[in-house]
């Protein structure tokens, strides 16, 4: 990717997949349970239990809603969630899910992250970063590597290399991922921006070649 690209390029975040499926949920709830968010809403808010976790198991146990379905309308009637109801809500989530992740002591550690996100944006134009609440994952086709500040003091690089054919360096830390089944199966722990040497941009585009 060239400098011109990269510099032309307006940002790096993308909206997070998980996005489209509960757009998806929403428009076909009406459909599906007979009430739209809107009347779910209401009706909880009416006729359900006080607690937002009272009223998940009520519209599991009484209504017969999936998980999914009961957490998010049990948020939604506390007047939360929503994040993901629009991709403008979620960009704008997105962002202050980053500055949350490092606000107070971990606010050293930003250099860390803004560093590996300028280093993965220069791996491709088809990379995109999707920020959670208390990660952000980065995606090609799929998730490839995420960022996380563990601690106050150290970032983790989480790699997915399950199909990585070859011995690993000691440094590359082995998550479980892989017998869990996760898209990350290994970490490079970073605490200082000095620590994001050669080794470790070699692993982070090994991540992103994998996923071609």
């Amino acid at each position: 990717m060239s400098p011109q690209a990269i510099k032309s390029r307006k940002s790096i975040y993308g909206v997070h997949p998980g996005v489209a499926m509960v757009q998806k949920w929403m428009q076909q709830l009406k459909d599906n349970t007979g009430r739209s968010l809107e009347e779910w809403i209401a009706m909880v808010q009416k006729e359900g239990p006080k607690s937002e976790a009272a009223r998940r198991d009520w519209l599991k146990s009484k209504h017969k809603l999936g998980t999914n379905s009961a957490w998010w309308i049990a948020e939604r009637a506390e007047g939360k969630g929503g994040d993901e109801d629009s991709d403008e809500k979620y960009l704008a989530a997105a962002a202050k899910y980053v500055e949350e992740q490092y606000a107070g002591k971990k606010e050293v550690l930003r250099p860390i992250y803004e560093s590996i996100l300028q280093l993965a944006g220069e791996l491709g134009s088809d990379v995109k970063a999707c920020p959670c609440k208390t990660i952000v994952p980065l995606y090609r086709k799929h998730v490839f590597t995420q960022i996380k500040p563990t601690t106050n003091t150290r970032v983790d690089l989480g790699l997915a290399l399950a199909h990585y054919k070859g011995k690993l360096p000691k440094r590359i830390v082995d998550t479980g991922g892989f017998a869990k089944k996760d898209r990350i199966t290994h970490r490079i722990e970073l605490k200082a921006t000095a620590e994001i040497d050669d080794e470790v941009k070699k692993w982070l585009k090994a991540a992103y070649d994998l996923d071609s």
